[in-house]
Protein backbone atom coordinates (compact mmCIF):
# COMPACT_ATOMS: atom_id res chain seq x y z
CA UNK A 1 0.00 0.00 0.00
CA UNK A 2 1.63 3.58 -1.20
CA UNK A 3 0.08 6.63 -0.15
CA UNK A 4 0.91 10.29 0.24
CA UNK A 5 -1.26 11.12 3.23
CA UNK A 6 -0.37 15.16 2.76
CA UNK A 7 -0.80 15.32 -0.98
CA UNK A 8 -5.11 16.19 -1.04
CA UNK A 9 -4.76 16.43 -5.25
CA UNK A 10 -2.74 14.86 -7.53
CA UNK A 11 -1.82 17.35 -10.17
CA UNK A 12 -2.14 16.60 -13.73
CA UNK A 13 1.33 14.88 -14.77
CA UNK A 14 0.63 15.05 -18.66
CA UNK A 15 -0.36 18.68 -19.38
CA UNK A 16 1.31 20.36 -22.09
CA UNK A 17 2.65 16.80 -23.18
CA UNK A 18 -0.39 14.86 -24.36
CA UNK A 19 -2.69 17.97 -24.21
CA UNK A 20 -2.23 21.74 -23.57
CA UNK A 21 -1.22 22.37 -20.27
CA UNK A 22 -3.14 25.91 -20.35
CA UNK A 23 -7.22 26.19 -19.76
CA UNK A 24 -8.48 28.26 -23.29
CA UNK A 25 -6.11 26.45 -25.25
CA UNK A 26 -6.82 23.01 -23.80
CA UNK A 27 -10.86 23.99 -23.71
CA UNK A 28 -10.43 25.20 -27.55
CA UNK A 29 -9.02 21.89 -28.57
CA UNK A 30 -11.39 19.70 -26.48
CA UNK A 31 -14.48 21.55 -27.96
CA UNK A 32 -13.30 21.72 -31.93
CA UNK A 33 -12.53 17.56 -31.15
CA UNK A 34 -16.01 17.52 -29.64
CA UNK A 35 -17.89 19.15 -32.80
CA UNK A 36 -15.77 17.89 -35.38
CA UNK A 37 -17.14 14.30 -34.09
CA UNK A 38 -20.36 12.06 -35.20
CA UNK A 39 -22.66 12.18 -32.65
CA UNK A 40 -25.04 8.74 -33.32
CA UNK A 41 -28.56 9.61 -32.14
CA UNK A 42 -30.42 7.57 -29.49
CA UNK A 43 -30.12 7.32 -25.73
CA UNK A 44 -26.81 7.64 -24.17
CA UNK A 45 -24.32 4.86 -23.74
CA UNK A 46 -23.60 2.77 -20.31
CA UNK A 47 -20.37 2.39 -21.17
CA UNK A 48 -17.22 3.33 -23.18
CA UNK A 49 -13.76 2.29 -24.30
CA UNK A 50 -12.06 5.18 -25.59
CA UNK A 51 -8.11 5.67 -26.61
CA UNK A 52 -5.36 7.89 -23.91
CA UNK A 53 -2.73 8.98 -26.07
CA UNK A 54 -1.61 12.73 -27.00
CA UNK A 55 -4.59 14.19 -28.47
CA UNK A 56 -2.94 15.16 -31.76
CA UNK A 57 -2.72 11.20 -32.27
CA UNK A 58 -6.01 9.60 -30.58
CA UNK A 59 -8.20 12.90 -29.87
CA UNK A 60 -10.61 12.83 -32.76
CA UNK A 61 -11.35 8.65 -31.69
CA UNK A 62 -11.63 9.51 -28.05
CA UNK A 63 -14.03 12.77 -29.02
CA UNK A 64 -16.40 10.04 -30.74
CA UNK A 65 -17.20 8.80 -27.68
CA UNK A 66 -17.70 11.73 -25.36
CA UNK A 67 -19.67 13.44 -27.89
CA UNK A 68 -22.45 10.61 -26.59
CA UNK A 69 -22.59 12.10 -23.31
CA UNK A 70 -24.34 15.49 -24.43
CA UNK A 71 -27.81 13.92 -23.81
CA UNK A 72 -26.24 13.00 -20.22
CA UNK A 73 -24.76 16.43 -19.02
CA UNK A 74 -27.09 16.78 -16.31
CA UNK A 75 -27.52 13.16 -15.31
CA UNK A 76 -24.09 11.49 -15.39
CA UNK A 77 -22.65 12.21 -11.65
CA UNK A 78 -20.07 9.29 -11.73
CA UNK A 79 -17.81 8.03 -13.35
CA UNK A 80 -16.02 4.61 -12.94
CA UNK A 81 -12.71 5.62 -14.86
CA UNK A 82 -10.36 2.35 -15.46
CA UNK A 83 -6.72 2.52 -17.61
CA UNK A 84 -3.96 0.38 -17.51
CA UNK A 85 -0.77 1.24 -15.64
CA UNK A 86 2.23 2.22 -17.57
CA UNK A 87 5.02 3.15 -14.76
CA UNK A 88 4.46 1.81 -11.66
CA UNK A 89 3.24 -2.03 -11.32
CA UNK A 90 0.51 -2.75 -9.03
CA UNK A 91 -0.98 -6.27 -8.10
CA UNK A 92 -4.72 -5.71 -8.47
CA UNK A 93 -6.57 -2.11 -9.28
CA UNK A 94 -4.98 0.64 -7.43
CA UNK A 95 -6.84 3.29 -6.24
CA UNK A 96 -5.25 6.96 -4.67
CA UNK A 97 -5.59 8.63 -1.69
CA UNK A 98 -6.23 12.01 -2.71
CA UNK A 99 -9.69 13.89 -2.75
CA UNK A 100 -9.23 15.76 -6.26
CA UNK A 101 -7.38 14.43 -9.68
CA UNK A 102 -6.70 17.70 -11.08
CA UNK A 103 -6.48 19.22 -15.02
CA UNK A 104 -5.81 22.57 -16.36
CA UNK A 105 -9.64 22.81 -16.55
CA UNK A 106 -9.87 22.45 -12.82
CA UNK A 107 -10.43 19.90 -10.21
CA UNK A 108 -12.25 16.52 -10.50
CA UNK A 109 -13.35 15.15 -6.83
CA UNK A 110 -12.69 11.39 -6.14
CA UNK A 111 -15.97 9.62 -4.93
CA UNK A 112 -14.74 9.30 -1.14
CA UNK A 113 -18.01 6.74 -0.66
CA UNK A 114 -17.34 4.63 -3.59
CA UNK A 115 -13.71 4.06 -2.90
CA UNK A 116 -14.93 3.06 0.59
CA UNK A 117 -17.37 0.60 -0.01
CA UNK A 118 -14.80 -1.09 -2.40
CA UNK A 119 -11.62 -0.88 0.05
CA UNK A 120 -13.49 -4.67 1.69
CA UNK A 121 -12.37 -6.14 -1.85
CA UNK A 122 -9.12 -8.25 -1.90
CA UNK A 123 -8.16 -6.96 -5.41
CA UNK A 124 -8.35 -3.22 -4.32
CA UNK A 125 -4.88 -1.41 -3.34
CA UNK A 126 -4.34 1.97 -2.31
CA UNK A 127 -1.31 3.85 -4.46
CA UNK A 128 -0.70 7.34 -4.76
CA UNK A 129 2.77 5.87 -6.63
CA UNK A 130 0.29 4.15 -9.42
CA UNK A 131 -1.43 7.45 -10.20
CA UNK A 132 1.08 10.11 -10.01
CA UNK A 133 2.32 9.61 -13.87
CA UNK A 134 -0.54 7.51 -15.23
CA UNK A 135 -1.84 9.28 -18.52
CA UNK A 136 -4.21 6.49 -18.84
CA UNK A 137 -6.68 8.00 -17.11
CA UNK A 138 -5.96 11.57 -16.86
CA UNK A 139 -6.12 12.32 -20.82
CA UNK A 140 -9.87 11.67 -20.28
CA UNK A 141 -10.52 14.14 -17.74
CA UNK A 142 -10.50 16.99 -19.69
CA UNK A 143 -13.32 15.52 -22.19
CA UNK A 144 -15.00 14.53 -19.69
CA UNK A 145 -15.05 17.96 -17.09
CA UNK A 146 -16.01 19.54 -21.12
CA UNK A 147 -19.27 17.36 -22.02
CA UNK A 148 -20.21 16.91 -17.94
CA UNK A 149 -21.68 19.63 -15.77
CA UNK A 150 -20.69 18.13 -12.29
CA UNK A 151 -19.22 14.80 -11.64
CA UNK A 152 -17.26 12.71 -9.14
CA UNK A 153 -14.60 10.44 -10.03
CA UNK A 154 -13.95 6.36 -9.93
CA UNK A 155 -10.17 6.44 -10.73
CA UNK A 156 -8.75 2.66 -11.37
CA UNK A 157 -5.58 2.01 -12.20
CA UNK A 158 -5.56 -1.48 -13.60
CA UNK A 159 -2.19 -3.74 -12.49
CA UNK A 160 -1.76 -7.92 -12.97
CA UNK A 161 -5.08 -8.64 -12.32
CA UNK A 162 -8.05 -11.14 -13.69
CA UNK A 163 -11.19 -10.06 -16.01
CA UNK A 164 -12.95 -10.99 -13.15
CA UNK A 165 -11.17 -8.96 -10.31
CA UNK A 166 -12.18 -6.13 -12.92
CA UNK A 167 -15.67 -7.16 -13.77
CA UNK A 168 -16.49 -7.38 -9.61
CA UNK A 169 -15.48 -3.88 -9.14
CA UNK A 170 -17.33 -2.67 -11.80
CA UNK A 171 -20.34 -4.90 -10.79
CA UNK A 172 -20.06 -3.03 -7.42
CA UNK A 173 -20.33 0.31 -8.64
CA UNK A 174 -22.87 -0.64 -11.83
CA UNK A 175 -25.40 1.68 -10.45
CA UNK A 176 -28.19 3.45 -12.51
CA UNK A 177 -28.11 6.71 -15.21
CA UNK A 178 -25.89 8.42 -13.21
CA UNK A 179 -23.04 5.94 -13.71
CA UNK A 180 -21.03 5.91 -16.30
CA UNK A 181 -18.39 3.27 -17.05
CA UNK A 182 -15.42 3.86 -18.96
CA UNK A 183 -12.72 2.26 -20.19
CA UNK A 184 -9.10 3.54 -21.34
CA UNK A 185 -7.24 1.80 -24.17
CA UNK A 186 -5.14 2.09 -27.22
CA UNK A 187 -4.96 -0.96 -29.67
CA UNK A 188 -1.92 -2.29 -31.01
CA UNK A 189 2.49 -0.45 -30.90
CA UNK A 190 4.67 0.26 -33.46
CA UNK A 191 3.24 -1.98 -36.69
CA UNK A 192 3.27 -0.62 -40.18
CA UNK A 193 -0.11 1.00 -41.52
CA UNK A 194 -1.41 -2.55 -43.01
CA UNK A 195 -0.29 -4.96 -40.44
CA UNK A 196 -2.04 -2.45 -37.55
CA UNK A 197 -5.37 -2.11 -39.98
CA UNK A 198 -5.53 -6.06 -39.50
CA UNK A 199 -4.28 -6.83 -36.32
CA UNK A 200 -6.80 -3.79 -35.06
CA UNK A 201 -10.20 -5.57 -36.92
CA UNK A 202 -9.54 -8.27 -35.02
CA UNK A 203 -9.24 -7.01 -32.04
CA UNK A 204 -12.25 -4.75 -32.19
CA UNK A 205 -14.25 -7.91 -33.75
CA UNK A 206 -12.99 -9.27 -30.27
CA UNK A 207 -14.41 -6.30 -28.15
CA UNK A 208 -18.01 -6.30 -30.39
CA UNK A 209 -17.75 -10.05 -29.23
CA UNK A 210 -17.26 -9.35 -25.71
CA UNK A 211 -14.25 -11.66 -25.63
CA UNK A 212 -12.35 -12.06 -22.87
CA UNK A 213 -8.85 -13.25 -24.33
CA UNK A 214 -7.41 -10.17 -25.78
CA UNK A 215 -4.16 -10.68 -26.15
CA UNK A 216 -2.54 -7.25 -24.35
CA UNK A 217 0.12 -6.55 -27.39
CA UNK A 218 -3.37 -5.88 -29.54
CA UNK A 219 -4.53 -3.88 -26.49
CA UNK A 220 -2.78 -2.18 -23.62
CA UNK A 221 -6.17 -1.61 -21.78
CA UNK A 222 -6.81 -5.48 -22.66
CA UNK A 223 -7.74 -6.29 -18.57
CA UNK A 224 -9.70 -3.60 -17.91
CA UNK A 225 -11.61 -4.17 -21.31
CA UNK A 226 -12.09 -7.76 -20.35
CA UNK A 227 -13.37 -7.23 -17.56
CA UNK A 228 -15.77 -4.52 -18.86
CA UNK A 229 -16.38 -7.44 -21.49
CA UNK A 230 -17.94 -9.67 -18.07
CA UNK A 231 -19.82 -7.41 -16.81
CA UNK A 232 -21.71 -6.17 -20.36
CA UNK A 233 -22.27 -10.09 -20.37
CA UNK A 234 -24.06 -10.11 -17.48
CA UNK A 235 -25.64 -6.98 -17.84
CA UNK A 236 -26.80 -7.89 -21.76
CA UNK A 237 -24.89 -4.70 -22.80
CA UNK A 238 -24.93 -3.78 -26.22
CA UNK A 239 -21.00 -2.75 -27.92
CA UNK A 240 -21.12 -0.59 -30.73
CA UNK A 241 -17.99 0.26 -32.76
CA UNK A 242 -17.88 3.95 -32.50
CA UNK A 243 -14.51 5.01 -34.26
CA UNK A 244 -11.32 2.49 -35.49
CA UNK A 245 -7.76 4.45 -37.09
CA UNK A 246 -4.47 4.65 -36.03
CA UNK A 247 -1.66 7.18 -35.94
CA UNK A 248 -1.17 6.76 -39.50
CA UNK A 249 -4.35 8.44 -39.96
CA UNK A 250 -4.20 11.46 -37.79
CA UNK A 251 -0.66 12.63 -36.93
CA UNK A 252 1.90 9.86 -37.57
CA UNK A 253 4.12 8.20 -40.24
CA UNK A 254 2.58 5.35 -41.59
CA UNK A 255 5.77 2.89 -40.85
CA UNK A 256 4.95 2.81 -36.74
CA UNK A 257 1.74 3.26 -35.84
CA UNK A 258 -0.51 2.98 -32.83
CA UNK A 259 -4.13 1.96 -33.33
CA UNK A 260 -7.29 3.31 -31.52
CA UNK A 261 -10.64 2.43 -31.35
CA UNK A 262 -14.05 3.82 -29.58
CA UNK A 263 -16.87 1.83 -28.31
CA UNK A 264 -19.80 2.38 -26.87
CA UNK A 265 -21.79 -0.33 -24.78
CA UNK A 266 -25.83 0.20 -24.56
CA UNK A 267 -28.28 -1.33 -22.37
CA UNK A 268 -31.32 -2.72 -23.59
Amino acid sequence: MTTSASITVRPPAVAGLFYPGDAPALSRVVTELLGSAHSTAGKAPKALIAPHAGYVYSGPIAASAYALLRPVRDIVRRVVLLGPTHRVAVRGLAVPSVAHFATPLGSVEIDAAALEQLRAMPQIVVSDDAHALEHSLEVHLPFLQTVLSEFKLVPLAVGHASADDVAAVIDALWGGPETLIVVSSDLSHYLTYAQAQAVDRSTTEAVLGLKTDIDHDHACGATPISGLALSARRMKLKPELLDLRNSGDTAGDRNRVVGYASFAFYEN
